[in-house]
């Protein structure tokens, strides 16, 4: 039995230096970018529902973009807060600031891709980028180092959505390992041609993209998934490119609870299961192979079982995948979590099979 393990753990270790050598390299030791901004004309998008202390304080952030054409849609989906008033203040102050109001449907309440239609409906410009309300821009030339990435061809591009860091909180580390992990995943893919998925904290597409997948009808049923379904959907080899620039990021107000923080992973575990075939295959033998590193290592060495060979192994992998994430980690300007790796992905890994047993047995919460 032990034999069959220890083969089990050389295929386990094989399939792990795949995703990180022949995968995760590809952005990792990927040149740094240097964009000419193409001063196209752009709408940002900001869809918010009850988020009156974040809207107060990052909407003026996005007016103050240093960008000759651009307007900003914010969308207020049905709040009950004073959200809609300081957004109607916004209007009056910024002559650039376009107001949709959404009140509540019955067939799409609590429904923010209905929200988000109808601000997209709005927006007056051929290009659209998109954050969110807890967000804000780490540059004021954050609209031009994303569109910059436009061409002809490539019509929607992948940004990166960072979270703010809160010194001394091991949770925070987590949070941001899990964000600078699943970055790394996705752009790497979208370089290899196979995109899947995007963050709405920082994402921007031509408004014809939106129209040839008629939006969001075929999983409008799905409340989450504005982001990654519809760049799982849309996003070909073709027309999808990334932004890494420093200045194309966004920072956004991290969970500070983690019961918090594992009701909004589970949305997105859920959104994951109507990726594609091929992604969602993808995905599962990468997380499987991670939590098998753990596991079967683990019963081998209690056996001290090919104890040296298997160490070696372990040491190889580790060093690996340490190198390709402290090279993402340089990038997206998260070089303090490559310190301390590998605790956090160990830690991230026990989580993320808990909410997957989880979710098998009840739905995660929906949009606000």
């Amino acid at each position: 039995m032990l034999i069959l393990l220890f083969y089990f753990f050389i295929f386990i270790v094989a399939v792990q230096i795949l995703y990180y050598l022949g995968v995760f390299r590809v952005f990792a030791f990927a040149k740094d970018q240097k964009s000419t901004p193409k001063k196209i004309p752009v709408s940002v998008i900001v869809c918010a529902k009850n988020e009156e202390e974040n809207v107060a304080q990052f909407i003026p952030l996005l007016a103050a973009q240093e960008y000759p054409d651009f307007e900003i849609v914010l969308i207020d989906d049905a709040s009950s807060d004073k959200t809609l008033d300081i957004f109607e203040e916004f209007e009056k102050q910024y002559s650039n600031i376009r107001l949709v109001k959404v009140e509540n449907n019955e067939a799409f309440w609590g429904n923010k891709k209905y929200a988000l239609t109808l601000g997209i409906k709005a927006a007056s410009k051929d290009y659209l980028l998109f954050t969110d309300a807890d967000c804000y821009p780490t540059s004021t030339n954050w609209i031009a180092t994303m569109t910059a990435q436009f061409t002809m061809q490539k019509t929607i591009v992948l940004g990166y959505g960072k979270y703010e860091r809160i010194s001394n909180s091991f949770l925070n580390k987590i949070i941001r390992y899990e964000t600078l992990l699943t970055a790394v995943q996705y752009f790497s893919w979208a370089k290899l041609g196979k995109p899947y998925m995007g963050v709405g904290r920082n994402l921007a597409y031509k408004k014809d993209e939106f129209f040839k997948v008629n939006g969001f009808i075929e999983h409008m049923r799905i409340r989450s998934g504005d982001d990654d379904l519809f760049v799982n959907q849309a996003a070909t080899a073709k027309n999808t490119t990334i932004a890494f620039e420093p200045d194309s990021f966004t920072l956004s107000k991290p969970k500070t609870s983690f019961n918090d923080w594992v009701s909004q992973k589970r949305r997105h575990v859920a959104t994951a299961n109507h990726y594609t075939f091929f992604d969602q295959f993808q995905l599962g033998v990468f997380y499987s192979s991670q939590l098998l590193f753990i596991l079967l290592p683990a019963v081998l060495l209690a056996f001290q079982f090919e104890w040296i060979i298997v160490t070696s192994l372990i040491a190889f992998r580790y060093l690996v995948a340490w190198i390709m994430i402290g090279s993402s980690a340089r990038k997206l300007d998260e070089h303090d979590l490559k310190f301390w790796f590998p605790i956090v992905e160990i830690v991230l890994i026990l989580i993320q099979i808990n909410i997957f047993i989880i979710n098998l047995f009840s739905k995660p919460a929906q949009w606000k």
